[in-house]
């Protein structure tokens, strides 16, 4: 639960405990980038089963569920019941979807939200509706609450989407139109939802009004001006401060979507057969998810983007696939075989990796068999180029079931066309994602500080201390319960807030360290191995007493007692 994860979790148990619902904190200093409905969601399933991991990621789950639901059943409204079923599984079991919410973010949610609008716009604009109003209260509803989950892109893109469609079918101009959304009593409903917690979060945390197009070191201009100048403007034209985050190269972007939408984007070339003309509802329900889909990929084009930055289209490219899947053709047959010859490719390629490692030892963790890449990281699936042909001798089972399900959708797609073979390689992925939750164990040392946690959870009580960036242990403040100090820590998402009035006095110094461990109160450091040098040279081996090291990462303290070795030579 390392990085962000972590932070969010965190953030939850501190409004919990706290009763500030409004600002969030890390180590007390104010966290002002990201908006709090997920949050609360989080604090209030603690206050149901109480604060355990598993715990924050029961919302990150039911989300999934429902936004697989909502899909199929906006398909199934569309397109017939057949295709609602292929919608479902293609959300459901895309590769994208389960990638990105292995991570604590609000992202299904916003999806969720986005789809529904979409949904609900084009059921309240439709001549045969009977509620028309329910739908336009629907939309507006869901656009309120989904400012409260990722600020403004959650109006931009439905709201964009949604003009382009009007602008496209003539009716833009047209007075029924607005007659059945509804926009100044939709206004007020999301207003009603959304507003209050602006309101109460720039009130508590002034200045009000600050206008500058200028971020840089040091400097503080309230919630109202780094929420939405800094986080929302000044990050779409890349001037963002701190720049904490990376950017995908455009046409990997692009090209990535083919994999995000794995095993189901081997059809995307059957949309072109498709019938956009908005004569009936399928062909609306076509045309809305095309410009819903081309605007956020546009939109992206032009900012910067991380690779699950365009998670919100995942439902209308379901949408556009399963109406060609439930059609049929040419089109779908042949994408039918290059999925058998894909998945084929990628069966030999696992046995060859197993065969490859089968007999090569395993010792410790996997972070003994891993590359590193920083400059990476920054990017949700940085990790992944820390993969070596030697961290697979950990990932033997995870090859082998990888193997299987691979195996089993080539089967499915080379024997049958059609339903069974789609349901043929939602069972494949279904297997996959299975090895790849055993491979997420294997990394849980190198990811997660847990064992670090609970090691100093065995130790006597002292002083907790971090290294540099609270997100890179951010899982020792959840499992230990912790406040702590950080050494040279005002960095990345922490930075605004140590400049907030009335930041608390965490951010220590190497000096301030130094001082601190020849001190007779207990302290212990969690920093990574790599930087055990420093420290040796700061204090002195000999005042340096290991407790743990874990998947690259070390907890010291500077007080030996029954179980603390010092840093053996060559380290």
């Amino acid at each position: 639960m390392d990085d962000v994860d972590a932070v969010q979790a965190q953030i939850a148990r501190n409004m919990l405990t706290s009763g500030d619902w409004v600002s969030a904190r890390l180590d007390g200093v104010l966290y002002l980038e990201k908006a709090p409905l997920i949050y609360w969601i989080i604090a209030i399933f603690y206050n149901i089963f109480g604060v355990h991991d598993w715990v924050a990621r029961i919302p990150i789950a039911l989300s999934v569920m429902a936004l697989a639901w909502l899909t199929a059943a906006f398909a199934n409204w569309a397109f017939g019941r057949r295709a609602g079923l292929y919608a479902g599984l293609c959300v459901a079991t895309c590769v994208g979807l389960f990638l990105f919410t292995r991570i604590l973010i609000p992202d299904v949610m916003l999806t969720f939200t986005i789809a529904l609008a979409m949904w609900a716009f084009l059921r309240a604009i439709d001549e045969e509706e009977l509620h028309p109003r329910f739908w336009a209260f629907v939309l507006a509803a869901s656009l309120g609450t989904g400012l409260l989950l990722k600020s403004l892109v959650a109006l931009v893109f439905p709201l964009a989407g949604a003009m382009i469609y009007l602008l496209l079918t003539k009716q833009l101009f047209l007075l029924r139109t607005w007659q059945r959304l509804r926009p100044i009593s939709g206004f007020i409903v999301a207003l009603l939802i959304a507003a209050p917690w602006h309101i109460l979060a720039t009130l508590r945390n002034p200045p009000y009004f600050s206008f500058s197009l200028h971020s840089g070191p040091g400097e503080y201009h309230g919630f109202l001006w780094f929420y939405f100048i800094n986080e929302q403007l000044l990050r779409f034209l890349n001037l963002r401060y701190p720049r904490d985050y990376n950017t995908v190269p455009r046409l990997w972007f692009w090209l990535f979507h083919f994999l995000w939408l794995f095993p189901w984007s081997v059809y995307f070339p059957a949309i072109a057969q498709l019938s956009f003309k908005p004569v009936d509802r399928a062909g609306r329900a076509r045309l809305l998810a095309l410009c819903w889909t081309g605007f956020i990929l546009v939109f992206f084009t032009f900012s910067t983007t991380q690779e699950y930055y365009s998670m919100p289209c995942y439902p209308a490219l379901a949408l556009l696939v399963s109406s060609a899947m439930a059609t049929g053709g040419d089109w779908i047959r042949r994408g039918t075989r290059v999925l058998a010859a894909v998945t084929a490719g990628a069966a030999l390629a696992a046995i060859a990796i197993f065969v490859a490692v089968r007999h090569m030892p395993a010792p410790g963790d996997i972070s003994s068999a891993l590359s590193h890449h920083p400059s990476a990281y920054t990017l949700s699936l940085g990790h992944m180029m820390d993969l070596t042909l030697d961290s697979f001798a950990y990932l033997r089972l995870p090859l082998g079931i990888a193997a299987i399900a691979f195996l089993a959708g080539a089967a499915g797609s080379v024997r049958w066309i059609g339903q069974r073979a789609f349901l043929a390689a939602a069972l494949m992925m279904v297997i996959f994602f299975h090895a790849a939750r055993l491979a997420m164990v294997v990394f849980d040392p190198y990811l997660s500080s847990r064992p670090l946690a609970d090691a100093l959870l065995r130790s006597p009580d002292g002083k907790l201390i971090v290294d540099h960036h609270y997100y890179t242990f951010s899982s020792v403040f959840f499992y230990t319960g912790s406040t702590a100090l950080l050494v040279n820590g005002r960095f990345h998402n922490l930075e605004y807030g140590a400049y907030a009035p009335g930041a608390p006095p965490v951010f220590i110094s190497d000096a301030d360290l130094k001082n601190l461990w020849s001190a007779r109160e207990r302290f212990y450091l969690v920093a990574d191995r790599s930087t055990l040098p420093r420290f040796e040279k700061l204090v002195g081996t000999e005042h340096l007493n290991v407790v743990i090291y874990s998947g690259g990462k070390m907890a010291l303290t500077n007080q030996s007692f029954p179980g603390t070795f010092l840093p053996p030579a060559g380290n």
